[in-house]
């Protein structure tokens, strides 16, 4: 028997862009959720395809958000590695009352404002979060309990459509290609507020503090087996197979090709308690800093995957994988 579809397990949903977002409305809640192995998986294969999930109005208090993203990674398919557990941000305060494992995402500074330069234009920050790590993030859940009156806005970009918008010539050039990964300006921000650089991170492998580590340019989605660009200016700083020119000139053009694309981006606008839930492996992201001085803060808890690969002849295009169920 075939499994039920996401709309009855998880309940009615509107897909915002055919590329990628899904929200929920406030009768699904993800507390109602938490008990039932069916509806988690259903969960971890949805977000896996359509890159993030909205749930407005949400009641799910911090240790259920942690609940339930090592509950994802348990149940999706295949599931988490053993040894990876959830992030410990380098510049994480672990304090009892959130612990180490949840980053505050504030307007005040820390995290989120890491690196922030408040000149640079606003296309400058998409990232995939903690793309740095030797086993960086599967799934990332963000809960938004204090928001400005309008702005703050976050964009989402599927990098699973983002490959399929290049040339056949251009993704096998891009295919088998590997890149550095470097978080180590967390260092000065560390210095800056006083904090130590946390380690292990997650998993025994996100240890130590240089924090770098080496990527496929596209990797294999574990869930779907889809290709996607994986690769973010944010943290990507070079591509070891090619000459310093080559390398810069191929991360700015893929930069663009994710950013200036607006037709494979989603922008949500948030409403208080609202929660996202994103897959790191497909997606890109970045805030939008426009709400002045106005409070803006949330509770980020990020799962930790696998270690990235890129899978020649088990993995399709996004694309591709549709075209054949559909049966065209």
């Amino acid at each position: 028997m075939a499994p039920a579809p996401a709309s009855v397990i998880l309940g009615p949903s509107s897909d915002l862009t055919p590329a990628i977002g899904t929200v929920f409305g406030p009768n699904t809640q993800l507390t109602d959720l938490l008990g039932n192995d069916e509806a988690v998986a259903a969960l971890a294969k949805l977000v896996s395809e359509r890159g993030v999930l909205f749930f407005e109005r949400q009641g799910i208090t911090l240790a259920q958000q942690k609940e339930l993203m090592l509950r994802l990674g348990a149940l999706s398919s295949p599931p988490r590695p053993n040894g990876s557990g959830l992030h410990v941000h380098p510049i994480s305060e672990d304090s009892p009352e959130l612990g180490a494992d949840t980053s505050v995402i504030s307007s005040a500074g820390g995290i989120a404002r890491a690196g922030y330069v408040k000149n640079a234009r606003a296309s400058g920050g998409w990232h995939s979060d903690i793309s740095f790590e030797n086993y960086p993030s599967d799934y990332t859940m963000l809960k938004m309990h204090t928001i400005p009156t309008t702005g703050g806005d976050t964009l989402w970009a599927s990098g699973y459509e983002a490959y399929d918008r290049l040339s056949p010539a251009y993704q096998k050039f891009l295919e088998g290609l590997t890149a550095e990964h470097d978080g180590n300006f967390f260092h000065r921000t560390a210095k800056l507020e006083n904090k130590k650089i946390q380690s292990p991170r997650g998993h025994i492998e996100n240890s130590g503090e240089d924090l770098r580590s080496v990527h496929p340019v596209i990797r294999t989605h574990p869930v779907t087996g889809w290709k996607t660009v994986f690769l973010n200016k944010t943290f990507t700083t070079r591509i070891l197979e090619l000459a310093p020119a080559e390398s810069e000139s191929v991360i700015d053009y893929l930069t663009r090709h994710v950013s200036e694309n607006h037709d494979l981006q989603v922008r949500y606008r948030w409403q208080q308690n609202d929660v996202a839930l994103w897959d790191n492996r497909c997606t890109f992201h970045t805030a939008t800093n426009d709400y002045g001085s106005a409070p803006r803060e949330g509770f980020r808890v990020v799962g930790v995957g696998e270690k990235p690969y890129f899978d020649k002849e088990g993995s399709k295009s996004r694309a591709e994988s549709l075209a054949g169920s559909a049966g065209l």
